[in-house]
């Protein structure tokens, strides 16, 4: 195992699926001469060239669209939206074309298009600069969704992205991209469909994705040290398809569950896996299972009000409290 920084394996997943295949590009604003925002395509621009290496204009919905075309005939563009607010503005070319274009050509025409983007909140970049728009394109019919918690996830899921017929979003996270983490030395693809147990646990499930699933894994620290409550983390890296059978099967080990994100509560992600343990959980629960979720205030650019406007492990904990009367102290 390797130890590397998030941008780190998302670098080396670029290079290797260049080198493997003539016909993977990459696009996106900044991503050749300067090598990236977040310095996820640094150094590649050199080495393979403007022709595959391609910085755009500031035209989402233009490059985007250009890299859907480009798949319908056999290439396989890695598409970089700079942030995931940008998204916005090319949602027509991901949900009207790459995401329909299968189903309504009768399967004559495919988009093995991988897009990548780094949303959530980081410090201070304002309202419009701290989306999550996992909610969003996770509700989309044929779009896969995915959203690495560390750079193992990072690494194999791109690889695998990039070897997928159907489109796939990647949803990564603008406060991960320096976490350390082992990657393995050799090869590796991660699966596109499933969840991880990130630690085991007994009492109770957390649900969490992406970089709640940090928060779920210190609240669990937390509730073992100070409460004697082992918690099982699960984390759903992939939100669509989501992993069911995997939320099933631990929340019938734990008979309780606090489902933890980073997004505002309403028609989120959340709301999703809360519809998983009513319909298909109900009888292996204890408890009614609670959220922690962000405030449904746009991000504030004032630095308190944002750490105020999004959760933290102690919430985790806190709302676990509320499952065990009796072990507040």
């Amino acid at each position: 195992m390797a130890q590397m920084m998030y941008w780190e394996a998302i670098r080396r997943a670029h290079d290797e699926e260049l080198a493997h295949d003539p016909l993977v590009i990459a696009m996106g604003e900044d991503i050749g001469v300067a090598g990236g925002t977040y310095k996820a395509t640094q150094g590649l621009y050199e080495k393979y060239g403007p022709e595959r290496i391609i910085d755009t204009p500031i035209s989402e919905n233009g490059y985007t669209g250009i890299g859907i075309g480009a798949s319908f005939v056999g290439v396989k563009p890695i598409i970089e939206i700079m942030s995931v607010n940008f998204a916005w503005l090319a949602t027509d070319q991901i949900v009207n074309t790459a995401a329909k274009v299968r189903y309504m050509s009768g399967g004559q025409l495919t988009a093995p298009i991988v897009i990548r983007s780094p949303g959530g909140t980081a410090h201070q970049l304002g309202a419009q600069h701290s989306a999550r728009m996992e909610k969003v394109f996770m509700g989309i019919a044929g779009l896969r969704v995915v959203t690495p918690s560390n750079p193992r996830q990072a690494y194999g899921l791109l690889k695998s992205a990039v070897r997928c017929e159907d489109p796939v979003f990647i949803n990564e996270h603008e406060l991960m991209y320096n976490l350390k983490g082992e990657v393995p030395d050799e090869e590796y693809f991660h699966p596109l469909e499933g969840s991880e147990v990130a630690r085991p646990g007994r009492d109770v499930t957390l649900l969490g994705y992406n970089i709640s699933v940090h928060w779920c894994l210190q609240a669990a620290e937390i509730l073992a040290r100070e409460h004697g409550i082992e918690a099982e983390v699960l984390d759903l890296y992939a939100l669509s398809p989501l992993d069911r059978a995997g939320i099933r099967a631990s929340v019938a080990r734990t008979h309780k569950a606090v489902v933890v994100e980073e997004a505002e509560a309403p028609v989120g992600v959340g709301a999703e896996v809360m519809a998983v343990l009513n319909e298909e959980c109900f009888f292996d629960l204890d408890a009614p299972p609670r959220r922690v979720s962000a405030a449904n205030v746009p991000i504030p650019y004032n630095h308190a009000l944002e750490k105020a406007a999004i959760p933290n492990a102690r919430d985790v904990v806190a709302a676990v409290l509320g499952l065990f009367p009796g072990r507040n102290n």
